[in-house]
């Protein structure tokens, strides 16, 4: 694979940070310029940054000056990661693409654009065709494709081997998610500790409408999203990395007994295992028997904070099933994700 020159936007931000810590040693993407806001552009980055991943600042980027969000600043980039605010993320995603860099976008902005692509490449690697649909720049040089909801990618990733095998009729999900997911400095102190806040704005929504997505299937210039329900509720909790989701889920096709559901889980194969991407978990859903796992302490990170665990699978009494599942927020379910995007698209020839 050839080496390619990245950009990442909104650099000094928690979701920038995580880039640079995951792209440090990264075999196919060297970062070469770095973009944050005006007060930031001029410095250094190791003087414009705050930073706040546990490891030390990655001297490949320390002393990189950054600019600001301009693609005329991005002239020697193959395209750019964006870890954008969503309040200003729409605007300069959208002037990258038109002006013939492509974006890979963790802002939520674009996610429900008609032929703009929202992937989980083990779940829906096939989306990324409508990158070819998209007129941001004349010669299609430029385009934006997006990672989901960090609560939409556990969900979607644990339903995928599901829906393969019977059929998804209907979903009912809780979130307690972690005060990572809030960035930073997140969540006040005194809302959040010895306390579980049960409601976190904006995301229900995202959650019952990106994961029909994501689980659609490509029409001929647009997504034709799934029509089964999804009732989610999303709680904000006291842990500080990885999203634990209760999940009930009525099947189409009902199977015979848990072992069923248990081998469908079991038996999955992941559709992007050939490419040998290099942040492709060995095993990106993994269904644990142990009653008291997964728990966010001790599996966020299992395989580079990029693998989905699945546990307390048993027969429902309301519905057919119920489960846990756990996912890394800020890797699996944002930098990390998208980081692995890019991969995706890096091998399938779409960075001209």
């Amino acid at each position: 694979m050839k080496n390619l020159n990245v950009g990442i936007l909104g650099a000094t931000g928690a979701v920038g940070q995580k880039f640079i810590r995951l792209l440090e040693t990264h075999p196919w993407f060297t970062i070469s310029s770095l973009g944050a806001s005006k007060r930031s552009a001029g410095k250094k980055y190791k003087q414009a940054v705050h930073w706040i991943e546990k490891t030390e600042l990655p001297s490949n980027a320390s002393d990189i000056v950054v600019t600001e969000c301009i693609p005329s600043e991005f002239a020697d980039v193959d395209f750019v990661f964006s870890g954008l605010d969503s309040s200003v993320a729409g605007d300069i995603e959208k002037s990258f693409a038109e002006a013939g860099i492509p974006v890979i976008s963790n802002a939520k902005n674009y996610r429900t654009h008609e032929q703009v692509p929202l992937l989980v490449p083990e779940v829906n690697p096939d989306h990324a065709e409508l990158i070819t649909k998209q007129s941001f720049s004349k010669n299609g040089d430029g385009w934006i494709v997006t990672n989901p909801n960090c609560v939409s990618v556990p969900l979607s990733m644990s339903l995928k081997p599901l829906d393969d095998a019977f059929g998804i009729e209907a979903v009912v999900v809780t979130s307690m998610q972690s005060i990572s997911g809030a960035g930073y400095p997140g969540v006040a102190s005194l809302d959040i500790v010895a306390n579980v806040v049960p409601y976190i704005g904006g995301e229900e929504d995202k959650v019952e409408t990106e994961s029909t997505k994501l689980l659609g299937r490509v029409n001929e210039n647009s997504i034709a999203y799934r029509d089964f329900p999804i009732q989610a509720t999303a709680v904000r909790v006291p842990t500080v990395d990885g999203h634990l989701l209760s999940v009930s889920v009525s099947l189409e096709t009902k199977p015979e007994s848990i072992d069923e559901v248990r081998k469908a889980f079991t038996d999955w194969k992941n559709p992007i295992a050939e490419l040998d991407l290099p942040s492709s978990p060995e095993t990106p859903v993994r269904l644990y028997e142990e009653d008291r796992h997964p728990q966010p302490r001790l599996h966020a990170d299992r395989e580079g904070g990029m693998q989905t665990a699945v546990g307390r699978l048993r027969k429902g009494k309301v519905m057919d099933i119920g489960y846990v599942t756990l996912a890394h927020n800020t890797i699996r379910g944002a930098a990390g994700g998208a980081i692995l995007n890019g991969e995706l698209l890096a091998a399938k020839g779409y960075f001209k």
